[in-house]
C-alpha cells in the first residue's frame, strides 16, 4: 500500500490536546494548514518527549546563535482553543523527527509500523507521514500548551512518582500499602 504524506508547509495550527478523564485520556496532535486538517494520536510520554526536544532545540538555537535574534526572541504563539471538529484519527504516532531548516522547524511525524525497517530509502513507501513546518513562536506556544495539558492529569505520588488514581494507589515504596 502506498504511503500517504500529509504536508502542512507552513502549518497555521500545531497543537496538542487530550480527550477523556485523567488516567484514561487520549492524546492528539492536530495540525492545520491551507492543505487541510489532520489529527494523530500519541502517548503521553511521546508528548513529553516531543516537548522536551523542542525546548532543547530552542535553547540550542539561542546558545549557538543559529537563528536571528528576532526569530529566537519571538513571543510564544499560544493557541488555547479546543481541537477542531471532526476529530478523525489519521494514524497512531510511531517516530517523530525534528529538523531546523531556513529558520523554520520541520516536524516529521511517522505512523507506527510493524516493520522492523524504519529507515527507508524510498519516500513513497513505508508508514504514513505528516510533515509540519513551524516558526519558533508556534513551537514555543506548542510547548507551553503541552506542559499544561500533561500537568492537568493525575497527580504524582510524592514517594514513588507513579500517578495517583482518585481512590489512591498501591505504592511500591510503601510495601504495597495504599497512599
Amino acid at each position: 500500500m502506498p504511503r500517504i504524506i500529509y504536508r502542512h508547509e507552513p502549518a497555521t495550527r500545531f497543537i496538542v490536546s487530550a480527550i477523556g478523564d485523567p488516567g484514561q485520556r487520549q492524546f492528539f496532535i492536530q495540525v492545520k494548514s491551507v492543505d487541510g486538517l489532520n489529527s494523530v494520536t500519541l502517548e503521553k510520554s511521546q508528548v513529553i518527549a516531543l516537548t522536551e526536544r523542542l525546548e532543547e532545540l530552542v535553547r540550542e538555537l539561542r546558545r549557538g546563535k543559529l537563528a536571528s535574534p528576532e526569530v529566537i526572541s519571538a513571543a510564544p504563539d499560544l493557541d488555547n482553543q479546543p481541537m477542531e471538529l471532526p476529530i478523525d484519527e489519521d494514524f497512531q504516532v510511531g517516530v517523530i523527527s525534528i529538523t531546523w531548516e531556513n529558520e523554520l522547524v520541520v516536524v516529521n511525524i511517522q505512523a507506527a509500523s510493524q516493520d522492523d525497517d524504519l529507515i527507508l530509502d524510498d519516500i513513497d513507501t513505508g508508514p504514513d507521514l505528516l510533515i509540519a513546518t513551524l516558526n519558533i513562536a508556534q513551537v514555543k506556544g506548542f510547548c507551553e500548551r503541552a506542559m499544561s495539558i500533561v500537568n492537568a492529569g493525575r497527580a504524582a505520588c510524592p514517594f514513588c512518582g507513579l500517578p495517583i488514581d482518585p481512590l489512591g494507589h498501591l505504592c511500591p515504596r510503601a510495601n504495597g500499602y495504599r497512599r
